[in-house]
This record gives structure tokens, C-alpha cells and sequence, in this order.
């Protein structure tokens, strides 16, 4: 009789079988990893485990921690982009919008700023994907100065880091957003988000 093969399958095969399914739980567990322990502090036996796969596979997919680890940050960046596109007739309701992705997604916040830390000099590749994505955003608040939707006085550049200072206030402060939770006089979270909303509305006006 011929021998079985069953004893012979990897976790891989038993727990999903086609590759795709194997490389796309390394990916999930990646981004808890690097979300809760940084790139430094990410153990990649660890994510391998989550995935139901051996480390040898991980790096049969990802050359190295920090490729596995600015794979999963491309991905956060086009998920946050594609969430939170700029309306620039409606700067506050974008800080709002801001607001609502890193509140549903604090562990989003937590995994591209571990990037900022450990990775400043990663290179112009790793970073071109968001810097495109920055320059696109600064090319239209320049449109609507033109057309008289946002106030030529401002520097485009300056109006896109003051909206997103402000909008990412609590995602950046937890400690101040705990604090929060227990002193204000209104401690939910639609007044934090109804604070920044008017502090942007009070800079940048809508216009619609």
C-alpha cells in the first residue's frame, strides 16, 4: 500500500494550504508584532507562531524583519490614505475624518510611528509611497487657495502638518486621552473629536 503523506504536511499545508494564505497570515501577525513591540522588539518566531507557520518560512517570503516590517507599513499607509482622502472645501470634517481612523485603528497610529523612530534613514524608496501621497495633498490645498477655498496667506505645507497635529492629538497624547477619560468635563469621545473638529474649523474654515 502506498505510505500516507499526511504525517508529511507542514503547518502551512494543514492550517491553509496555498502560500497566499500562509504569506498573507505572516502579514496579519506582522502588524500586531510591529504594532505592539516595534521593529526592534518584534520577534519574528513569535509572528511565525501567530501565523501557524515556521520562521524559515517568513524569510522564504520577507528578506529580513525590516522588509517584512515596511511591507506592513506600505500597507497601513495606502489603507489610511484610501480612508481618509482630503476634501479641501471641508478641511475640519477631514480632521474628524483623521480622528475617526485612529480611534477605530489606535494600533495603525502605534505601527507607522515605531517606523519614524527606528527607521529614520530607511531611504528614499521606503519612503516614497507616502511622501507621493503628501505632495498630492499639498498640490490640491494649493488648487483651492487658486480658486478661493482656503486662504492664500497659508503655506499649503504648514496647513497639512497643523490638520493633522491636531487631529492626531489623542492618538499621540494616550496619556493625556486617559487623563481625559477621568477629568473633562465631558469625557466621551465625540467632545475630543468636536474640540479638534472646531480648532481646524477655527483655523481653516469650510467653504461648502
Amino acid at each position: 500500500m502506498p505510505r500516507s503523506t499526511a504525517s508529511s504536511k507542514t503547518p502551512d499545508a494543514t492550517a491553509a494550504g496555498a502560500p497566499a494564505d500562509t504569506r498573507q497570515r505572516i502579514i496579519t501577525a506582522a502588524k500586531e508584532e510591529f504594532a505592539r513591540y516595534g521593529i526592534a522588539g518584534a520577534r519574528v518566531d513569535r509572528l511565525a507562531k501567530q501565523a501557524r507557520t515556521s520562521k524559515e518560512r517568513v524569510y522564504a517570503y520577507f528578506s529580513s524583519k525590516e522588509a517584512l516590517y515596511q511591507h506592513v507599513a506600505e500597507q497601513e499607509l495606502t489603507a489610511l490614505v484610501e480612508a481618509t482622502q482630503l476634501d479641501t472645501a471641508d478641511l475640519p470634517g477631514y480632521a474628524g475624518i483623521l480622528f475617526d481612523h485612529f480611534t477605530a485603528h489606535p494600533e495603525h497610529y502605534r505601527l507607522i510611528t515605531w517606523g519614524r523612530l527606528e527607521l529614520p534613514d530607511s531611504g528614499p524608496d521606503a519612503a516614497r509611497p507616502l511622501q507621493t501621497t503628501i505632495a498630492r495633498k499639498i498640490d490640491q490645498l494649493r488648487d483651492a487657495q487658486r480658486t478661493g477655498l482656503l486662504d492664500p496667506g497659508w503655506d499649503p505645507v504648514d496647513v497639512l502638518a497643523l490638520i493633522n497635529q491636531i487631529a492626531t492629538t489623542w492618538a499621540g497624547q494616550p496619556e493625556i486621552a486617559a487623563a481625559a477619560a477621568e477629568y473633562a468635563t465631558n469625557t466621551s469621545a465625540d467632545a475630543r473629536r468636536a474640540a479638534l473638529v472646531t480648532a481646524v474649523e477655527r483655523l481653516f474654515p469650510r467653504t461648502s
